[in-house]
């Protein structure tokens, strides 16, 4: 089952969002992520397997940053893979930018 975590404050924010996705895995997952934002810009990190996947992947890189997102994913549509690690997705336009997570499928449609 996923989970989605978020910080905002004054302390880096990479050990709080490890702690609520640590809080969050007795749901069952099979991958996790961040996305932090570091002043300037959003930088990813996300890792398949145990949440200790990405915290060894953030502590050999680590991420700056007092504001971020986690989650963490179960594989209910697409296989369990780096790929589709987890459904952070980062948008960003001439002048801003902006990150979401989601816990479920997201589809485009026509039919409006």
């Amino acid at each position: 089952m996923c989970g989605i975590v978020g910080y905002t404050g004054k302390t880096a924010c990479v050990p709080e969002l490890l702690a609520g996705l640590e809080s969050l895995a007795y749901r069952g997952y099979d991958s996790a992520g961040v996305a932090v934002y570091d002043g300037t810009e959003i930088q990813l990190a996300k890792a398949q397997g145990h949440l200790a996947n990405l915290e060894a992947l953030l502590k050999e890189h680590p991420i700056p940053g007092r504001c971020g997102i986690g989650h963490t994913r179960w594989a209910t549509h697409g296989e369990p893979s780096y790929v589709n690690a987890h459904r952070i997705r980062t948008m960003q336009s001439r002048s801003r930018s902006f990150t979401t997570a989601s816990s479920k499928t997201i589809k485009s449609s026509n039919r409006c």
